[in-house]
């Protein structure tokens, strides 16, 4: 089936905001206070232009907010601040996980992550509350009210998991009842939701209970894989995708968004699996799956946050291997994954996105309007084991009159790839000054002339995609 798409500069537009870059995801809270976790956020806000940050264990006594000595309570928010602090600093701001529980308030010993983060309902809520309270309430005073009311709370971690809990809506539901209160308690103008679930559940149930107990939701916070639904997610992620479809997240996100209503909706995890050893995270197939997922995203929800920024991430161990499958844009070191260079790609597009006329079964297209000009994005994705080609695009775009030249910014197996170098240099675990110099070259992506056709205003150009690919062609 020929790859041929048509679209017209001058039609009309539908807005594309950022709203990929609202949010990105980190593993633990502790690890915001390592030097190189803060240099690569530093990079992700500049580069990519995230704006908030969402980890786990913000709670947890390794973070020292709230432990119990000699049968007294002790607050300290200082490590909290200084994450803070830091976050401000660089013009980003927290997506605020309230996780996990305090071992002095906790109701028993279930724990959740090799850093044993206990995940048990409160034994008083009463000093949940006032946990919350005093902890919010120091902020409003630090950081000012008006600042504060611009960050997002959000009531625990997918909940509905036996994993980080008891998985019983109603044991979450009076959590969120307690926590809501201590907050708006404050200032009602805080911002509170919920129920931050996997794989998209409890919505409806959510909102209900709000309702009709008189209980702000001011944003609903769900999570999403594609791995979500098949089988045990991480155990074999090329079964379980094989048994997905190419927009399974996007027909789910179009469910929550007619659920949710007039609410907004943030995505505070997805990732391209929900193994946190995947191969694929670290290869072209991430960048192919982010862009066209990404896209087909858009007018539904307001955050989509990544899951996460950097494999500097400790949820089972902390891992040495440069390439090891797991969730970050950034590996360990710093270097750019293909996922992030289709950030990069992203970041770069304009705030419009014009209608193609075209289809195919594994290339998708898109025109997106900016103001030195337009860009076409070109992906070429299928799951695992199902057919993919490399692929001719011939891509027509009338009212092209002003248009004199065109680029081409490419990610494949061959571009923007630094796993391949690494693996060409034999896979070394332990890297030096050079090789690390090496792979960040190997990562960045050329920008290379690309020919057009251009005739009575209508322009012609023919792109060559190969499987699990992208391309940016900017027209000026």
């Amino acid at each position: 089936m020929p790859a041929t798409f048509a679209s017209d500069l001058n039609s009309a537009a539908t807005a594309l905001p950022h709203f990929w870059e609202h949010t990105v995801g980190s593993g633990h809270a502790t690890l915001a206070l390592r030097a190189d976790w803060q240099a690569q956020l530093k990079r992700v806000r500049n580069e990519l232009g995230m704006r908030h940050v969402r980890f786990h264990g913000l709670l947890s006594d390794d973070m020292g907010t709230l432990i119990c000595q000699d049968d007294k309570l002790l607050y300290s928010f200082f490590n909290a601040d200084q994450i803070f602090d830091f976050l401000l600093s660089i013009g980003m701001k927290p997506f605020v996980e309230l996780s996990f529980m305090p071992w002095a308030l906790s109701s028993g010993g279930q724990t959740v992550f090799h850093y044993r983060a206990n995940v048990t309902a409160p034994k008083d809520y009463a000093q949940w509350s006032v946990l919350i309270r005093k902890l919010v309430k120091h902020w409003c005073d630090r950081y000012g009210l008006a600042e504060v009311r611009q960050w997002f709370f959000e009531v625990w971690n997918e909940p509905n998991l036996t994993a980080f809990g008891t998985g019983k809506q109603s044991d979450y539901f009076e959590l969120y009842r307690c926590t809501v209160q201590a907050i708006k308690g404050i200032d009602g103008g805080l911002r509170v939701g919920g129920p931050a679930t996997a794989d998209n559940a409890w919505v409806d149930e959510f909102i209900a209970f709000c309702r009709g107990s008189g209980l702000a939701a001011d944003f609903i916070t769900t999570h999403h894989y594609p791995t979500d639904a098949f089988g045990k997610p991480g155990d074999d992620t090329v079964t379980e995708l094989s048994d997905s479809t190419r927009s399974v997240l996007r027909e789910e996100a179009r469910a929550v968004r007619r659920q949710a209503g007039d609410l907004p909706v943030y995505y505070t995890e997805w990732c391209t699996s929900s193994n946190p050893r995947d191969a694929m995270h670290d290869e072209p197939y991430a960048a192919a799956f982010i862009v066209k997922t990404v896209l087909e995203a858009n007018g539904l929800v307001q955050g989509y946050s990544y899951w996460t920024f950097s494999d500097i991430f400790e949820e089972n161990y902390f891992p040495s291997v440069p390439f090891h499958g797991g969730f970050g844009l950034l590996n360990i070191h710093g270097v750019a994954k293909p996922a992030y260079r289709a950030y990069e790609l992203l970041h770069g597009l304009g705030t419009e996105v014009l209608e193609v006329v075209g289809e195919h079964p594994t290339v998708d297209a898109w025109l997106v309007r900016g103001a030195g000009g337009g860009a076409v994005v070109l992906t070429n994705f299928a799951l695992p084991r199902h057919s993919l080609a490399v692929e001719t695009v011939h891509f027509t775009l009338r009212g092209a009159q002003s248009i004199s030249r065109a680029t081409i910014r490419r990610i494949d197996s061959e571009h923007g790839n630094a796993k391949a170098r690494w693996e060409q240099m034999g896979e070394p675990e332990y890297l030096t000054a050079p090789q690390l110099t090496e792979l960040d070259a190997a990562s960045r992506l050329s920008l290379e002339t690309q020919p057009i056709s251009l005739q009575d205003g209508i322009l012609s150009l023919e792109v060559v995609m190969p499987p699990l690919s992208v391309a940016v062609i900017e027209l000026a």
